[in-house]
């Protein structure tokens, strides 16, 4: 896995400036990491719930044929907001850091 230096919040505030990007090559190889790096098993995703109105927090279950976990206390009316949440929850997952 891409070492994720827990003190690169710079990197935490671009993303959170700009979500959809574009990223600079650093915070584009951290997103990719904590995109695609991670376990798929618990992994924190994003499911459109209501057509460009409403997305809400899953969690992958790691297993076909197996729901995603809905987390209907997690729902966001941003696409943006909801991958910064995204972002928080897998960097503080891969970095041990809890982010503001």
């Amino acid at each position: 896995m891409t070492y994720i230096d827990p003190d690169r919040r710079d990197l935490v505030a671009a993303f959170n400036e700009n979500p959809h990007g574009p990223h600079s090559p650093e915070l584009q190889r951290l997103v990719n990491a904590l995109r695609f790096e991670l376990d798929t098993t618990g992994k924190y995703v994003v499911v459109n719930t209501k057509p460009h109105e409403e997305w809400t927090l899953a969690q992958l279950p790691g297993m076909r044929d197996t729901a995603m976990i809905m987390h209907h206390d997690h729902v966001f009316t941003s696409l943006e907001d909801a991958e910064r949440a995204i972002f928080k929850l897998r960097w503080e997952a891969a970095t041990g850091e809890t982010l503001e």
